[in-house]
């Protein structure tokens, strides 16, 4: 449990991979202790305790499916869950004017305009991605389509994830699509090409394409294509492991204690927006 000099930050999806990464993270990390951990009501987890699901040993914190009374006593949540999901526990986080840090990708113009209505009361921090790494390189992706010809070079995001992932294109091909977009001063909505079968014709100018690979157990590997005539460009980033995402989630949570309501990215907890 938290003391008066740590941040109490709440897991839900406590049980599954990036749940348990994030209380292991916040076992290990300064200025944070876990103050809860969140499931859904059929989870065989109920009951069980957070630390031994994690593998650190008893922690004194019992799963849950009841987040009223977890959240009111917290600073924080830290959520990588599903989109529905995570517009509820939006809507609690402003209820209980608290941080939230989402994680969650595949949200829909819907779920963000809702996550952005809670944000009048909630504190968030919502990224496709909550590495320093991909974030960093997202601002190279956004300078390099801002200074490469559209009419010259063309753009397409390569990723690849495990078997089990349930969206596509990932919530870092997307981020790294709005930042090529961005540079280039379009709508990725308008310009990007998700499926290319058949008999497709050349490829349009100024599109931002993407293709997206699944299989085995990839934590997540994103590439950015600049290709122009006679060269290419090729922006990359590898994720070995979880641990990144979930302490980059810690730090988005640190960081917003204390700020006024409002929806941030991890850009801005990283002091990388214009």
């Amino acid at each position: 449990m938290a003391n008066e000099t740590e941040m109490g930050l709440v897991v839900v999806g406590a049980s599954g991979r990036m749940g348990q990464a994030l209380i292991r993270t916040i076992h290990g990390m300064a200025g944070v202790a876990l103050a809860g951990a969140i499931e859904r009501p059929d989870s065989p987890y109920l009951g069980k305790d957070a630390g031994e699901i994690a593998g650190l040993g008893n922690l004194g914190i019992s799963i849950t499916d009841d987040p009223l009374p977890v959240f009111a006593k917290a600073q924080g949540v830290l959520d990588f869950t599903s989109p529905a999901a995570s517009v509820g526990y939006a809507a609690l986080a402003a209820q209980a004017r608290i941080v939230h840090v989402i994680g969650t990708t595949g949200c829909s113009p819907q779920d963000d305009e809702k996550i952005r209505a809670a944000a009048r009361h909630a504190t968030i921090v919502k990224s496709g991605n909550m590495s320093l790494g991909v974030n960093l390189l997202s601002v190279l992706v956004q300078k390099a389509a801002q200074a490469l010809d559209p009419e010259d070079f063309d753009i397409e995001i390569l990723e690849m994830h495990h078997r089990h992932k349930v969206d596509a294109p990932s919530g870092t091909a997307l981020l790294l699509g709005e930042a090529a977009a961005k540079g280039r001063a379009i709508s990725l909505a308008d310009k990007s090409v998700r499926v290319r079968d058949g008999y497709t014709g050349p490829r349009e100018e100024a599109t931002i394409g993407f293709a997206t690979l699944r299989g085995g157990s990839v934590v997540g590997d994103h590439s950015v294509i600049l290709a122009g005539p006679g060269e290419r460009i090729t922006l990359s980033h590898n994720a070995e492991d979880r641990t990144i995402f979930a302490r980059g989630a810690v730090k988005a949570a640190l960081w917003a204690h204390g700020r006024k309501p409002g929806l941030y990215s991890m850009l801005d907890v990283l002091g990388l927006n214009d």
